[in-house]
């Protein structure tokens, strides 16, 4: 789909995570995960809020933290099972794209666990077309720590500036990017923080994508709405699907995709489950075809 056929809209969720509302709860975040009921709903709610929605999305992004317990510990193939059985009850014309988090392939990456997680998810990094308009998924923990696999990084920072030359020469409408890890969470040159990317790895990633023309990134990991931009490049962090940890509610976000701008709005589970998309945004999608 190199082709630039009409506006279109995709929906972007984050931090499924299940087990981690009981482990943040009991403060016990390295093993109280062994419940993960109350996820398992909500990440049923957003599957069928998703399945309703008209006209349907071009496919459904999940950026990360797909469950909490980290690779190896006791209960994250239950976890896995649990998701992969609400998930595959999606529209099967509504495609999925997973981007790797922190708890799926560990705080600090090794070839073992990014081999675990695409053997349960698919590549850790890729890029598709939708409608003339390029996709880049990245696997942020790359940047966060590559000390275990400084090979990996390599590896997907020529891929990242190979795919960068081919968009250029395709003159794509846009290049969106997914990963999970935000570059920032409101100001490009903020403190590090567990949150964000470190300054120097940042200011990097930044100055690429700015160079290369891309519109927008969209994060989760902060389990809170924020963001801001850097040179016109929008870093869009979406809060979860799963366990709050600000003001937010459980919710998904509605990214419209037109010939000038990318336009997007965060709505609750419940919301977009009883009401759809608002007025605005679908007249957006009516007005360009």
């Amino acid at each position: 789909e190199y082709q630039w056929k009409g506006a279109f809209y995709f929906i972007q969720g984050a931090d499924p995570q299940f087990g981690l509302m009981k482990a943040w709860t009991h403060g016990d975040t390295a093993n109280g995960d062994d419940e993960w009921g109350e996820e398992i709903k909500l990440a049923e709610q957003a599957v069928q809020a998703i399945n309703k929605l008209n006209p349907k999305p071009k496919f459904f992004v999940l950026c990360g933290d797909l469950v909490h317990g980290m690779p190896g510990t006791k209960w994250r193939n239950n976890q896995l099972q649990d998701l992969k059985d609400v998930l595959k009850n999606t529209d099967q014309d509504i495609p999925l794209v997973f981007v790797s988090g922190n708890h799926d392939v560990g705080n600090t990456p090794t070839r073992e666990t990014i081999d675990e997680y695409r053997k349960n998810w698919g590549d850790d990094y890729f890029s598709f077309w939708v409608g003339g308009v390029f996709f880049l998924v990245l696997n942020s923990q790359l940047y966060f720590d590559s000390s275990k696999c400084p090979e990996l990084r390599k590896a997907q920072d020529a891929w990242l500036d190979e795919q960068l030359a081919v968009a250029a020469k395709q003159k794509c409408k846009h290049i969106i990017v997914f990963q999970h890890i935000p570059l920032f969470l409101s100001k490009p040159d903020e403190d590090d923080d567990y949150f964000n990317l470190d300054k120097s790895a940042r200011q990097e990633i930044m100055e690429k994508f700015h160079k290369a023309g891309i519109r927008a990134v969209f994060a989760g990991h902060y389990h809170r709405n924020a963001g801001g931009s850097y040179k016109g490049l929008e870093m869009v962090v979406s809060s979860a699907i799963g366990c709050q940890l600000g003001q937010d509610t459980h919710g998904l976000r509605v990214v419209v995709v037109t010939e000038e701008k990318v336009v997007h709005k965060y709505y609750s589970l419940t919301e977009l489950g009883t009401q759809g998309i608002e007025k605005e945004l679908l007249d957006l999608l009516a007005k360009q075809k």
